[in-house]
Parts: C-alpha cells; sequence; structure tokens
C-alpha cells in the first residue's frame, strides 16, 4: 500500500518523517534491521533514489546506521529515538496551535477544546 504523501513538501523529507514515525511508534524497534531501499521505495511508491536521500538523511541524524554485511538497521539508542519523539511531538504541537491561532481561538480557549476532546476520546466516543 502507498504511503500518503502530499505535493506540500518535499517527498524525501515526508519519508523521513513517516520512517521516523514507524521507528518511534515501534513498528522498527531498536536494533531491528530495515527492508531494503527497493522494498521501501516499492511499498511507499517512490523512486529508490528518493528512498535512498531519505534514509541517508536519517542516517546523519544516527536514527538508523548502516552494516556493510546486514543493511540498515534501526540505532539500539533509545535515548535518542525517545528524543526524536519528544521533538516531532513538538512539532505537532506548534504546528496544532498555529492552525488553531489561524481559526481564532485563544491559548486557553485551545486548551479547553482540547480537554474537552481528551474527555470524549476516553468516554470512547
Amino acid at each position: 500500500m502507498a504511503w500518503n504523501l502530499s505535493a506540500d513538501k518535499p517527498i524525501y523529507s515526508q519519508l523521513v518523517e513517516i520512517i521516523q514515525l514507524q521507528i518511534i511508534s515501534g513498528r522498527y524497534k531498536a536494533g531491528d534491521r530495515l527492508p531494503s531501499v527497493r522494498e521501501l521505495a516499492a511499498e511507499a511508491s517512490v523512486n529508490p533514489n528518493t528512498m535512498q536521500k531519505a534514509l541517508a538523511e536519517l542516517e546523519r541524524n544516527a536514527l538508523i546506521i548502516t552494516q556493510r554485511t546486514s543493511g540498515r538497521i534501526v540505532t539500539e539508542d533509545t535515548e535518542l529515538i525517545q528524543k526524536t519523539q519528544s521533538t516531532l511531538a513538538d512539532e505537532y504541537i506548534k504546528n496544532f496551535f498555529n492552525a488553531m491561532k489561524e481559526l481564532g481561538y485563544s491559548a486557553g480557549e485551545i486548551l479547553q477544546l482540547i480537554q474537552k476532546a481528551a474527555e470524549r476520546e476516553s468516554a470512547g466516543h
């Protein structure tokens, strides 16, 4: 199944984000071997060169490591994975707050909306 990519950001940066999410969500755990570039590119329906660029970026960020004999693996540095998770969460929250402010909500109103949504979510609605 193709990955959900949009036209508003470079494809390779979206691939980086998707693979980061797969790592921090546990789809790929610390020490897991990643599929090959070709397999990932086919899964995402992108050019292998674009996937290679995304994986190189993840390697620069130390989330994945290339081992000559076994391919690419997810880092075993769970602290780095947790830090990446926190960084992405902060980014999502910032984007959410910016979007809500564009809708005319104040910070207090946004927090009230979040509280109501959390209550609905925990009630199973």
